[in-house]
């Protein structure tokens, strides 16, 4: 497994300055609440500013919603975890992509509700960019309204209000799609928070930033 486990400092802070899903149920909800005030420090606005440049213009993030220890940072890795791998601590609404020399790139994520959350340790498969969503059959049982994304119908198209965001990086784990994901989301009052259906949810300017970073075959731990 390739492995990008070195962490320059610089394009991490100014580069870009589920696994929960269960099955997603939780992604099925976006909203956004207005336009976000302008980002005064600089280095905020350099990492959470708008994307103009992505396939759907993305507004900027309204980091007002967001507790600043959420923000992305460098940080001690994990004991014991290797380098290369993507680690999410449930407990303290962390993501972390673990570098060398004990340090790792932080992202604050949204969590799962009780009774949806997943934990365990697999691999990203595979990874895609504006992706898709389709809903799971039995969410469509809950969710009759969701039938028009089924499989058959072709699911939701890309864009800003699809629930897996810009980008979304697919868990399997012993060769088997696991359904969870790692994705991004508008709603940043989601992020330190277990608001979801068991998804990871990333700022859509962190999981951009998270994307290049992790090659398909990546490890990641679910604690």
């Amino acid at each position: 497994m390739q492995e990008k486990s070195k962490i320059s400092r610089r394009p991490f802070i100014l580069g870009g300055l589920s696994l929960g899903g269960l099955t997603l149920t939780g992604c099925a909800t976006v909203k956004r609440t207005g336009n976000a005030a302008p980002i005064s420090n600089p280095q905020l606005a350099a990492m959470y500013g708008p994307r103009p440049d992505e396939k759907f213009p993305i507004p900027a993030a309204d980091i007002s919603q967001v507790p600043s220890q959420y923000y992305r940072t460098e940080a001690d890795a994990p004991k014991g975890v290797p380098a290369g791998t993507v680690y999410v601590d449930t407990k303290n609404f962390y993501l972390y992509l673990v570098g060398n020399n004990k340090k790792a790139i932080r992202y604050g994520v949204g969590l799962g509700r009780a009774g949806f959350e997943w934990q365990g340790t697999g691999r990203i498969a595979w990874k895609r960019k504006w992706p898709t969503w389709t809903p799971p059959a039995h969410m469509i049982e809950r969710v009759p309204s969701l039938e028009k994304y089924s499989a058959a119908n072709g699911g939701m198209p890309a864009g800003l209000t699809n629930p897996l965001g810009a980008r979304a990086l697919y868990i399997y784990q012993g060769g088997k799609d696991t359904l969870y994901r790692l994705h991004g989301t508008p709603e940043e009052f989601s992020i330190g928070k277990a608001v979801s259906s068991g998804c990871v949810r990333l700022l859509n300017q962190d999981v951009i930033d998270l994307y290049p970073r992790v090659p398909n075959g990546t490890r990641i731990i679910v604690v």
